[in-house]
């Protein structure tokens, strides 16, 4: 049987090859991560540039062992949002610098004390719906995007969604050679023009657009009150990190926290986040659509990565070029976002396989149970300004019971541990 062939972490790809597979991660990052700057209400074109920079930074602190590209961040709009209505966007920018600054101080806490005591609190029975629900619980906005969830249905964004889906599904399965690596690229191309024959893209925008133009950089403002309403962010997003970095770890068949190490890839994160802040754009984290093309292309090469970076930045400063890619519809992201997202809850289940986890033990069967309904159950925890909810609040309520469990073994008083 033939099977299609993996392209390593270090492994180097002929420029011919890089290209369309740089711009399939980019294309694969840009609908989400573009929708972040519009909520905030500015210019798209600073986040791509710093989603670039800091991609390329977070490959140099990692030593170009982790395979990650950074967008932009979703659990800072709540608290965010609030501070820009009440203070204007320079004092959020301000939170985002101080958040990515006491990241930086856990990241050396856990080079200090290292990762072991992830084994302890998420163990595979937890770590395993965690990971599932990273994708699992962007379904419905994988629908969203695509519009099959609006009240009344467009036909034309059913088609494009379904040409979308259909080439990357059965492109997945029937393309050969190159093609075989570039499924995803070539159904946002075959989606696109769908939706254009449908009528769905405004070229005007583009004829409109400077050919270049500078990024808005603006610099922060620091207010206390501020700060705190978005430091507790910083929970958030240090367990969606260690998630992402275990489900990548699968993926690729490496263990990430252990080499270049989890204090390498949350320091390069947020990094990224703190000069994210220092000149006017968004927090950044690495991406669950890029996880989900690894997953489906197996291309895991770092210089693929780093090559989609730079075409990042470049966008960044071409105002046509960054406007075109700007009028790639809803249904052709939610078409592309349909796959992906499956293959990340995919890799979840798969942990729990490879684990070989054994759900004859009362304990593996609570933390799965608990985890899982949890995270899609719509439960909200709120502190302050803050909520936790889906996969995050699973996580933590996984590792608060997984402690227990471990503490309870040490007093020898449960009926299913290890002798």
């Amino acid at each position: 049987m033939e099977g299609r062939k993996i392209i390593q972490v270090e492994d180097k790809v002929p420029f011919r090859q890089l290209v369309p597979l740089s711009i399939q991660h980019m294309f694969a990052m840009f609908g989400a991560s573009v929708l972040v700057p519009f909520i905030f209400g500015i210019n798209p074109a600073i986040v791509l540039f710093m989603n670039g920079v800091g991609t390329l930074l977070f490959i140099v602190i990692t030593k170009g062992k982790a395979p990650a590209y950074l967008g932009s961040s979703f659990a800072f709009l709540a608290p965010a949002g609030i501070v820009i209505s009440e203070m204007g966007y320079q004092y959020a920018l301000g939170g985002f610098v101080v958040v990515g600054f006491f990241g930086c101080v856990l990241a050396l806490v856990i080079y200090k004390f290292g990762s072991e005591w992830i084994d302890i609190v998420l163990p595979p029975a937890a770590m395993g719906p965690v990971v599932a629900l990273i994708g699992l619980e962007l379904a419905g906005s994988a629908a969203g995007n695509a519009g099959l969830l609006d009240e009344k249905i467009d036909s034309r964004n059913v088609i494009v969604f379904m040409v979308t889906l259909g080439v990357a599904v059965f492109g997945n399965i029937v393309f050969r050679k190159f093609l075989s690596v570039i499924p995803i690229l070539i159904a946002v191309i075959a989606g696109y023009v769908a939706a254009v024959c449908c009528g769905m893209v405004d070229f005007g925008q583009v004829a409109a657009a400077s050919l270049l133009e500078m990024p808005n950089f603006q610099t922060p403002r620091f207010s206390i009150e501020a700060i705190l309403i978005i430091l507790p962010v910083l929970l958030v997003i240090a367990s969606e990190h260690i998630g992402h970095q275990v489900v990548t770890s699968k993926i690729v068949g490496r263990d990430l926290l252990k080499d270049p190490g989890l204090h390498r890839s949350l320091l390069g994160d947020n990094l990224s986040t703190m000069l994210s802040g220092m000149i006017g754009s968004v927090p950044t984290t690495t991406y669950g659509e890029n996880i989900g093309v690894m997953a489906v292309t197996k291309v895991y090469s770092v210089r693929v990565i780093a090559g989609a970076a730079v075409l990042s930045i470049i966008c960044s400063f071409v105002g046509k070029l960054s406007m075109l890619i700007q009028t790639i519809p809803g249904p052709v992201i939610g078409g592309i976002s349909f796959l992906l997202y499956g293959m990340i809850g995919a890799s979840g289940i798969r942990i729990l396989v490879d684990s070989q986890v054994d759900y004859g033990r009362s304990r593996n069967l609570t933390l799965t149970s608990v985890v899982f309904v949890t995270g899609l159950s719509g439960i909200a925890v709120k502190f302050g300004n803050i909520q936790l909810t889906g996969m995050v609040l699973a996580c933590i309520v996984g590792m608060m019971l997984s402690l227990i469990f471990y503490i309870l073994d040490k007093l020898k008083l449960t009926n299913d541990r290890d002798e």
